[in-house]
């Protein structure tokens, strides 16, 4: 797996964000770009990535130009911070279609998650986003 890794995040997502913030304090190396899909000039920077896809689904793209998706992207940011330990279950075989399909609904229903957890569905200026 490689080291640096930019992810494309929801800065909309109150559980997106939370999980960046974590990400952003274990990124003492710099190995891992954060990208808000919801930025202003996202699609002028990142024409290659569709923030409709994105916003569906996780995406990080390696140095190399590789994307990859969903629980992949999840592992990927996680192994540039030095975490990758915590996930590597996720991608086991017997492990990885159910972890895949859980995703995918939670991708699906995150908003409402969110709403259910953090009792806001949404992110307004007070989420910390960059």
């Amino acid at each position: 797996m490689q080291d640096n890794v930019r992810l494309f995040y929801d800065g909309q997502c109150p559980l997106c964000c939370m999980e960046i913030e974590h990400l952003r304090k274990l990124n003492s190396a710099g190995k891992l770009e954060l990208q808000d899909i919801n930025a202003q000039d996202f699609s002028e920077r990142f024409p290659h990535i569709d923030p409709q896809a994105a916003n569906a689904t996780l995406h990080a793209e390696y140095a190399d130009g590789t994307v990859v998706y969903g629980v992949d992207a999840t592992c990927a940011a996680w192994h540039a911070v030095g975490k990758g330990h915590w996930f590597a279950f996720l991608r086991w075989p017997l492990i990885k279609p159910v972890a895949d399909f859980c995703y995918r609904i939670f991708a699906r229903h995150r908003h409402r998650i969110s709403a259910w957890i953090t009792r806001q569905p949404r992110c307004d200026d007070r989420c910390p986003r960059r």
